[in-house]
């Protein structure tokens, strides 16, 4: 198998760019289909790009277009890629990618249709087409070898292509979704290493790449004290592309059609109500008449869908991406004063309780269960986390509950999940033996509910603001107590 080298100028992307390559150059006879998907902005146009230019393929990116026009540019750009002097003519589909299937007859050549949903929203029969293209024993498929790698943004669409009973279900010999960076990653992508201004910049633009190259142009925060008026002249400034972009999120999604009630139900959340009943109560409707935009929502990858680990019957919602998040929170409020000021600092400087409270807190609790359970060193809590969530526990005794931003659990050779560890997180606080006690308080409730492994479960303290000088002594003689701070959470072991 041929090896493609990566490009110099790729950040990251080693997994995803192997996984290309090994498909497109895979020596195997008959053609092959590759699905690829993604939220907008994550690089996969890069990817498909310099995966053609490595191997000599063929790309082409669609357009919201009739039927025929896409025809026409497909004939087009496919002469010039044969080097003919008149465009190719297709009438139909199936000669159009009967053509692409023949651009494999003599070797392994990916062929990338880019933005695949605007040409099956015009031409909804399109994905049959295919099917029926790379059906067995049908000579222009076995005899190519062409690697038809179909490609698309909106996730709503691209997660039903190959799933159900879709046309192409078991077709695919590839799946890939290309996803964000990582909160690590986007810190060197940026390259902020300070851990405060870098968490900051992640609970607002996530680790969307497009983000600091076309919006933000490189514009980087210089350091601490350049956050604010790198928010103010980056994010709130209406002349920055990053200014409206979270309203163009929900518009390029063809399943978001009220676009107005996503807005709303996302601002709910983004509120701090994280459950259906809560989401309902703020927008005062019915818990059930949400179940269908919730659930468009999740498919769009716009939310996800957490349960909470000590109740069945609790589901918590998050916003997936950050930038919606600092949207609703801090710029929704206030859109008619960002459009029209000519210097956003005293809007900022009065929307940081909505910042701190509504965006950087629930994000650093994201942040804290995601390092627990996929960065951790290894032994950190004991056992290997094997499933990590947020949860909360009922105090009969003393009427009330109790929740717990990150609960561990392990899993043991009989395939029982218990309970390692138990933690809260608290970015703007230093925390103090009063909550190491809490957490005791916590521990005892759950050993007397029976919750397995219980008794010997860590108690985890994360804070962004660090930790009391009585807690850290304590901390070093009881290896059941685990602080996490933000130096433990952005160094690499």
């Amino acid at each position: 198998m041929q090896v493609l080298h990566r490009p110099d100028d790729m950040f990251d992307r080693e997994s995803e760019w192997r996984a290309l390559a090994d498909f497109a150059t895979d020596p195997g006879a008959g053609a092959t289909l590759g699905v690829v998907s993604g939220r907008r902005r994550q690089g996969k146009t890069f990817l498909l790009r310099a995966l053609c230019q490595a191997t000599g393929g063929f790309y082409f990116a669609a357009d919201e277009a009739a039927d025929g026009e896409s025809l026409r540019r497909l004939g087009a750009d496919l002469a010039d890629h044969l080097d003919v002097p008149a465009p190719l003519t297709f009438h139909t589909w199936h000669s159009a990618v009967d053509a692409l299937l023949a651009l494999g007859r003599d070797r392994c050549v990916p062929v990338v249709i880019d933005e695949f949903p605007y040409l099956a929203k015009a031409n909804p029969s399109l994905p049959s087409v295919i099917q029926n293209a790379l059906a067995p024993l049908r000579a222009e498929r076995d005899t190519s070898r062409t690697r038809l790698l179909l490609c698309g943004s909106a996730m709503s669409f691209m997660g039903r292509l190959l799933g159900g009973n879709a046309p192409l279900r078991g077709r695919a010999g590839l799946e890939l979704v290309v996803p964000t960076l990582d909160y690590r990653l986007a810190a060197e992508f940026w390259g902020v290493d300070d851990p405060v201004t870098a968490l900051k910049v992640n609970a607002i633009v996530g680790g969307t790449p497009a983000y600091r190259r076309e919006f933000a142009r490189d514009d980087v925060p210089a350091g601490p004290d350049d956050f604010g008026p790198w928010v103010i002249r980056t994010v709130l400034s209406p002349t920055s592309p990053l200014f409206r972009e979270a309203r163009y999120l929900l518009a390029d999604e063809p399943d978001l059609r009220d676009t107005g009630l996503y807005h709303s139900v996302l601002a709910a959340i983004a509120a701090g109500n994280s459950s259906r009943g809560g989401i309902a109560s703020y927008l005062g409707r019915k818990s059930g008449d949400l179940a269908h935009p919730l659930t468009v929502l999740e498919d769009c990858g716009m939310i996800t869908r957490e349960p909470d680990v000590f109740r069945n019957n609790r589901t918590n919602f998050w916003i997936a991406e950050p930038l919606l998040t600092f949207y609703h929170a801090v710029m929704r409020p206030i859109w008619s004063d960002l459009e029209y000021t000519r210097d956003a600092t005293g809007l900022w400087q009065r929307s940081q309780r909505r910042f701190v409270g509504n965006v950087l807190g629930p994000h650093f609790e994201h942040i804290c269960r995601h390092w627990t359970r996929h960065l951790a060193p290894a032994g950190r809590f004991g056992d290997y986390p094997n499933r990590v969530g947020a949860g909360t526990v009922n105090d009969p005794a003393n009427k009330t509950s109790h929740e717990l931003d990150v609960v561990a659990f392990g899993l043991d050779d009989d395939n029982h999940a218990p309970l390692i560890a138990i933690g809260e997180a608290k970015w703007g606080e230093t925390m103090g033996i009063g909550h190491l006690e809490r957490l005791r308080r916590i521990r005892a409730l759950l050993v007397t509910q029976g919750r397995l492994g219980a008794q010997s479960a860590k108690l985890a303290c994360y804070s962004g603001a660090g930790f009391s000088a009585e807690l850290r002594g304590v901390a070093a003689q009881d290896t059941g107590i685990v602080l996490v701070g933000l130096d433990d959470l952005y160094r690499r072991s």
